[in-house]
């Protein structure tokens, strides 16, 4: 199915944000092909009644550009970033006719986001706009660092994709580097007791141990897995600030 080959080739490149990414892109275009008679979505830049496969990628290109111009200036390498992904994922011609498009929305198109996020929301799980928002950031983090109006800007987006405050939190932790991260990735305050913190790592480790799901699909087992390093990472970080055995 084509939602499996995209997530392989976004886990290639991008490891499991890029397999999440392509997994869910993937599953709209065979939902797509497979309900083609009965309608389809209808996308915020037509008003056409039915869509094509293409605007799912338009609406998370129309987020991308949001985040690419979020400190006034358009970075190169983050356009190469998500040039990368949708070559990848879709091939060189594919990705060059949605590009054209994109390079229109980078410099002519005013975007709502909130409406793109409307629509995304329809049309996708919880899980999976948490991945959007962490490939937002990485799309942020691509020259290097996350500065701090991109990070606005992606918090005003993980607003209209209604992402718990803690969740938007532990994610931007793992890419926007402060000297509390650690402890939003377990999602605490820096104050908590050597025995809160103890605590709040068992009770992560619980929620995202690859073990409680090893029941469904291998790209959700992958998932898990990366989460919980990032946990545990965090967790031996606070360790050995505090000196804890």
């Amino acid at each position: 199915m084509i939602k499996w080959f995209i997530a392989i080739l976004g886990y290639t490149f991008f490891r499991f944000p890029g397999a999440i990414l392509g997994f869910i892109l993937g599953s709209l275009i065979d939902s797509q092909v497979n309900s083609r008679s009965e309608g389809g979505f209808k996308t915020v830049f037509s008003q056409e009644p039915e869509v094509t496969p293409a605007d799912f990628e338009l609406n998370l290109l129309s987020l991308s550009s949001i985040v690419i111009k979020a400190d006034g200036k358009v970075n190169q390498t983050e356009l190469d970033y998500v040039r990368q992904y949708f070559v990848q994922s879709y091939g060189k011609e594919r990705a060059n006719a949605t590009f054209r498009t994109f390079n229109e929305i980078i410099k002519n198109r005013q975007v709502s986001p909130q409406r793109v996020c409307m629509y995304i929301n329809r049309h996708t799980r919880y899980p999976a706009r948490l991945q959007i928002l962490h490939f937002l950031f990485g799309i942020a983090n691509a020259d290097g660092s996350v500065s701090t109006s991109e990070a606005e800007e992606i918090r005003k987006i993980a607003g209209f994709l209604q992402i718990q405050f803690k969740d938007f939190e532990s994610i931007k932790a793992m890419f926007f580097k402060t000297g509390d991260h650690a402890y939003k990735i377990l999602e605490i305050e820096k104050t908590a007791t050597d025995a809160e913190v103890k605590r709040a790592f068992r009770t992560m480790a619980k929620k995202y141990h690859p073990d409680k799901i090893q029941h469904m699909d291998e790209i959700h087992i992958k998932g898990a897995e990366a989460k919980f390093r990032e946990v545990q990472n965090a967790y031996d970080q606070i360790k050995k600030e505090r000196g804890l055995a």
